[in-house]
């Protein structure tokens, strides 16, 4: 197989159409857009379009004769750090794309256990893109929200989270951390139910809390976050503050809450802390399972934070992920990004391994919110995962962002 990537800072799609030809698969990662064929014929002719468009075919061939193309969507640098005699082709963060034979493929686990996805390259996709959000009229009741998001409150959230040392699943101290964040959402005024949940052999907890609009003909908007934090190597009594895995979202929760707990709205509004996630999205996947089919018709949309506060990029980035049918969604957070933020905004309709997955394969428009490149983060699931690394700026922007459309949601 001949494979080849062509970074293309400008009008990927144009680039793409240009070198394209029928037989030459591609697989577009932002900018970057690989290229593979059995064909060498038809890569030599790659090669002279790629030229005669000014542009670089660069090679980037799958190890050995029986290499193939798989596209690797992970946590953190999961993958890498488990797997790193891998040849890796496209490195995008929590994309990649790897070079790896069958043989071999049949001895890597996969799946959310292993906190990476490995699946054969889809030709012909778009993994994910950069996009401009086009800014609307600024509307004045949800900027005076967004405004009243605070870098002090949402500090003081963060800070007694990672303050518990470890919020693991199945230990005293996510108890504590639950009821903590229970107590702050009833002081919003919310009504609020810590709900046990099986982790595997285990128990746990979901934090749930509402606020019930008036009416009848009413539908109910979701912001969800999940509580727990891990350290994969050290075991479940090690270490694991979770400041941005994900106490940053978390607290997002909790400060979201703040913001709209006055907000008169024509929806309810639930807000739900999970458990378990690291252990396989248990409380989301629990969650959805309980909901009878009436409930999960009424949820209108589903905003999930998971890791919202490192800066990875240059520039301020959120990754906003979710499926076909979130598309609306996307495109209202991207919107939201646009106008009342200085956000860059990524998009992808890859869903992997957070809060929204459960949402979305129920056929409800679920969307996660998460830092751009998240896969740069070198530091989750560990115990570095601490305040030091929490970029506040960026944070506080996600938060201004989910705010705006959730008050847009909800209205």
């Amino acid at each position: 197989m001949r494979a080849g990537i062509v970074k293309v800072p400008a009008d990927p799609d144009s680039a793409t159409a240009r070198i394209a030809s029928p037989g030459l698969d591609w697989l577009r990662l932002d900018d970057t857009v690989l290229y593979w064929t059995g064909d060498d014929e038809l890569w030599a002719s790659a090669h002279s379009r790629a030229r005669s468009n000014g542009l670089v075919l660069q090679d980037r061939p799958p190890p050995g004769p029986d290499g193939e193309l798989f596209l690797v969507t992970q946590v953190g640098r999961v993958f890498q750090h488990e797997h790193p005699d891998v040849p890796v082709l496209v490195d995008k963060g929590r994309y990649l794309v790897v070079g790896v034979d069958r043989g071999r493929l049949g001895r890597i686990p996969s799946g959310e256990d292993a906190c990476y996805r490995i699946q054969p390259v889809p030709a012909g996709a778009v993994v994910f893109r950069t996009v401009t959000p086009a800014a609307r009229a600024p509307v004045p009741r949800i900027q005076a929200l967004v405004d009243q998001v605070s870098g002090d409150s949402y500090q003081g959230f963060l800070g007694e989270l990672v303050g518990f040392g470890t919020r693991h699943s199945l230990s005293d101290r996510f108890h504590a951390a639950a009821t903590t964040a229970g107590d702050r959402l009833r002081e919003f005024g919310y009504t609020v139910e810590l709900v046990p949940i099986a982790v595997g052999s285990g128990r746990s907890h979901n934090v749930v809390a509402e606020r019930t609009a008036p009416g009848h003909a009413r539908g109910t908007v979701m912001v969800t976050a999940h509580l727990d934090s891990v350290n994969l190597r050290g075991g479940p009594s090690a270490p694991a503050p979770g400041a941005d895995d994900n106490g940053s979202g978390a607290a997002g929760l909790l400060e979201i809450a703040r913001v709209l707990a006055g907000h008169e709205a024509g929806h309810d509004l639930r807000l739900v802390l999970f458990g378990g996630e690291e252990q396989g999205l248990f409380g989301s996947r629990r969650y959805v399972a309980g909901l009878d089919p009436a409930e999960a018709a009424r949820i209108r949309a589903v905003v999930n934070m998971d890791m919202i506060a490192t800066l990875n990029t240059a520039t301020p980035t959120v990754l906003l992920e979710g499926a076909a049918l979130s598309q609306g969604l996307i495109d209202d957070l991207a919107a939201a990004a646009g106008t009342y933020t200085g956000l860059a905004v990524q998009q992808s309709l890859q869903p992997f391994n957070s809060d929204h997955v459960p949402f979305i394969d129920a056929a409800i428009p679920a969307v996660l919110t998460i830092e751009g490149a998240d896969g740069g983060n070198k530091n989750v699931h560990t115990a570095d995962d601490t305040l030091a690394h929490i970029d506040l700026g960026l944070a506080l922007e996600i938060v201004r962002m989910n705010v705006a459309a959730v008050a847009g949601a909800s209205a």
